[in-house]
């Protein structure tokens, strides 16, 4: 299946779906990896293994539209069946979300519908939650609203810092993710009626 990658920096869960694929346990072909920044280690990180990459800096365009029809004319072109957004720090605007719906992903450092946008760690922590987590959700117009595919949790400790805690979640996004992308790919996971569904099943967490 064909996946397009999008990050804007050091593309450690994109590292984690090129190790899966190298290992026989992904089933993808990471046909590009498209950042909005030139600087993205994750770049760097693709071009290792000979996948394409491109970049659509987005301080080149006037609004955020114009760069939103720039980016999907640069993902179309590699044709894919998912996009796969792996720490891309851009806010999309609803023309582009629905023209990927029920098939862009998007992985986030939260137990959602918790902290919605940034700074989760420290947010969790503020609040006194004993756990923290990662989500991965289908990409709709709501920013980190879409469908919720499949959580991962992490204990928060009484030493914890922000820091400590986005390393022990970090852990599990890399597990995750890959799992995720796999079940879309072996065709098991769909978005229906603004629900994600596994095997035929709405998902519940």
């Amino acid at each position: 299946m064909r996946v397009v990658v999008l990050i804007s920096g050091g593309g450690s869960n994109l590292q984690a779906l090129i190790d899966a694929q190298q290992a026989g346990s992904l089933p993808i072909t990471i046909a590009a990896v498209i950042s909005n920044k030139s600087t993205a280690g994750g770049l760097t990180r693709a071009a290792k293994h000979n996948i394409p990459t491109q970049v659509v800096d987005h301080t080149q365009f006037d609004n955020r539209e114009a760069f939103d029809q720039e980016l999907q004319k640069v993902i179309d072109h590699y044709q894919p069946e998912l996009v796969v957004l792996a720490g891309f720090m851009r806010i999309l605007t609803p023309a582009f979300t629905n023209h990927y719906l029920g098939r862009m992903l998007n992985i986030h450092p939260s137990l959602l519908p918790k902290y919605q946008g940034l700074h989760t760690h420290q947010r969790a922590l503020d609040a006194g939650d004993n756990e923290a987590g990662v989500t991965v959700h289908f990409v709709t117009a709501e920013l980190d609203g879409g469908p919720l595919v499949a959580q991962a949790r992490v204990p928060i400790v009484a030493e914890d810092d922000a820091d400590t805690i986005a390393a022990k979640v970090l852990v599990e996004e890399h597990k995750i993710y890959p799992a995720v992308v796999k079940l879309f790919a072996q065709g098991r996971l769909s978005m229906e009626g603004g629900k994600a569904l596994i095997d035929g099943e709405a998902v519940k967490l």
